[in-house]
Protein backbone atom coordinates (compact mmCIF):
# COMPACT_ATOMS: atom_id res chain seq x y z
CA UNK A 1 0.00 0.00 0.00
CA UNK A 2 1.39 3.62 -1.40
CA UNK A 3 0.30 7.29 0.33
CA UNK A 4 0.42 9.82 -1.56
CA UNK A 5 -0.11 13.64 -0.65
CA UNK A 6 0.70 16.11 -3.19
CA UNK A 7 1.48 19.78 -2.41
CA UNK A 8 2.31 22.69 -4.38
CA UNK A 9 -0.28 24.03 -6.64
CA UNK A 10 -1.58 27.21 -6.35
CA UNK A 11 -3.03 30.25 -9.07
CA UNK A 12 -0.34 31.71 -11.61
CA UNK A 13 -0.28 34.32 -14.40
CA UNK A 14 0.42 32.77 -17.76
CA UNK A 15 4.07 32.43 -18.48
CA UNK A 16 4.73 31.56 -14.90
CA UNK A 17 6.14 28.44 -12.76
CA UNK A 18 4.76 26.35 -10.36
CA UNK A 19 6.24 23.28 -8.50
CA UNK A 20 4.41 20.20 -7.01
CA UNK A 21 5.46 18.00 -5.24
CA UNK A 22 4.69 14.39 -4.05
CA UNK A 23 5.42 12.81 -0.71
CA UNK A 24 4.94 8.68 -0.49
CA UNK A 25 5.01 6.41 2.33
CA UNK A 26 4.42 2.82 2.27
CA UNK A 27 5.61 0.06 1.27
CA UNK A 28 7.51 -0.44 -2.15
CA UNK A 29 8.65 3.08 -3.26
CA UNK A 30 11.33 2.80 -5.69
CA UNK A 31 9.21 -0.47 -7.37
CA UNK A 32 7.17 1.55 -9.07
CA UNK A 33 7.09 3.87 -11.97
CA UNK A 34 5.46 7.48 -10.67
CA UNK A 35 3.83 10.37 -12.51
CA UNK A 36 1.17 13.15 -12.56
CA UNK A 37 -2.22 12.93 -14.25
CA UNK A 38 -4.79 16.07 -14.46
CA UNK A 39 -8.42 16.44 -14.48
CA UNK A 40 -9.88 19.84 -15.90
CA UNK A 41 -13.73 20.56 -14.82
CA UNK A 42 -15.55 18.58 -17.62
CA UNK A 43 -12.91 16.38 -18.66
CA UNK A 44 -11.55 12.81 -17.97
CA UNK A 45 -8.36 12.35 -16.44
CA UNK A 46 -5.51 12.80 -18.76
CA UNK A 47 -1.54 11.92 -18.04
CA UNK A 48 0.80 14.36 -17.67
CA UNK A 49 4.24 12.79 -17.33
CA UNK A 50 6.19 9.68 -15.20
CA UNK A 51 9.40 8.78 -14.48
CA UNK A 52 10.79 5.20 -13.80
CA UNK A 53 12.07 3.75 -10.59
CA UNK A 54 16.10 5.12 -11.24
CA UNK A 55 14.66 8.57 -12.09
CA UNK A 56 15.47 7.87 -16.15
CA UNK A 57 12.81 6.54 -18.39
CA UNK A 58 10.80 9.78 -18.53
CA UNK A 59 8.12 10.55 -20.73
CA UNK A 60 5.55 13.39 -20.99
CA UNK A 61 2.47 14.04 -22.47
CA UNK A 62 2.37 16.02 -26.04
CA UNK A 63 0.89 19.32 -24.47
CA UNK A 64 3.65 19.57 -21.82
CA UNK A 65 6.66 18.74 -23.39
CA UNK A 66 9.25 21.05 -23.51
CA UNK A 67 7.69 22.68 -20.54
CA UNK A 68 6.96 20.38 -17.82
CA UNK A 69 10.27 18.01 -16.19
CA UNK A 70 9.27 15.27 -13.85
CA UNK A 71 12.21 13.84 -11.45
CA UNK A 72 11.70 11.91 -7.90
CA UNK A 73 14.19 11.51 -5.10
CA UNK A 74 14.32 7.93 -3.83
CA UNK A 75 16.37 9.06 -0.47
CA UNK A 76 13.09 11.45 -0.14
CA UNK A 77 10.12 9.53 -1.60
CA UNK A 78 9.63 12.53 -3.52
CA UNK A 79 8.54 13.11 -6.77
CA UNK A 80 8.48 16.20 -8.41
CA UNK A 81 6.76 18.13 -11.19
CA UNK A 82 8.11 21.36 -12.49
CA UNK A 83 5.78 23.54 -14.68
CA UNK A 84 7.26 26.25 -16.46
CA UNK A 85 5.69 28.90 -19.19
CA UNK A 86 2.00 27.53 -18.11
CA UNK A 87 -0.91 28.04 -20.06
CA UNK A 88 -4.51 28.72 -19.04
CA UNK A 89 -5.27 25.15 -20.74
CA UNK A 90 -2.58 23.69 -18.14
CA UNK A 91 -5.82 24.84 -15.06
CA UNK A 92 -6.61 21.49 -13.69
CA UNK A 93 -6.50 19.11 -10.73
CA UNK A 94 -2.68 17.65 -10.61
CA UNK A 95 -3.20 13.92 -9.04
CA UNK A 96 0.03 12.05 -8.05
CA UNK A 97 -0.04 8.64 -9.35
CA UNK A 98 2.04 5.31 -8.72
CA UNK A 99 1.75 2.20 -10.86
CA UNK A 100 3.72 -1.10 -11.36
CA UNK A 101 3.56 -0.43 -15.24
CA UNK A 102 4.22 2.70 -17.52
CA UNK A 103 1.56 5.42 -16.56
CA UNK A 104 1.32 6.77 -20.10
CA UNK A 105 -0.34 3.52 -21.24
CA UNK A 106 -2.99 4.97 -18.61
CA UNK A 107 -3.40 3.05 -15.70
CA UNK A 108 -1.80 3.23 -12.16
CA UNK A 109 -2.15 1.25 -8.72
CA UNK A 110 -2.60 4.47 -6.22
CA UNK A 111 -3.24 7.95 -6.61
CA UNK A 112 -3.08 10.97 -4.37
CA UNK A 113 -5.94 13.32 -3.58
CA UNK A 114 -4.80 16.29 -5.79
CA UNK A 115 -3.85 19.58 -6.20
CA UNK A 116 -5.35 22.41 -7.67
CA UNK A 117 -3.49 24.10 -10.35
CA UNK A 118 -5.29 27.21 -11.92
CA UNK A 119 -3.53 29.79 -14.38
CA UNK A 120 -4.99 32.57 -15.45
CA UNK A 121 -4.49 34.77 -18.80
Amino acid sequence: QVQLVESGGGLVQAGGSLRLSCVASGRGFMMYYMGWFRQAPGQEREFVARVGWNGASSIYADSVKGRFTISRDNAKTTVYLQMNSLKPEDTAVYYCVAGSKPLEKGGYNYSGQGTQVTVSS
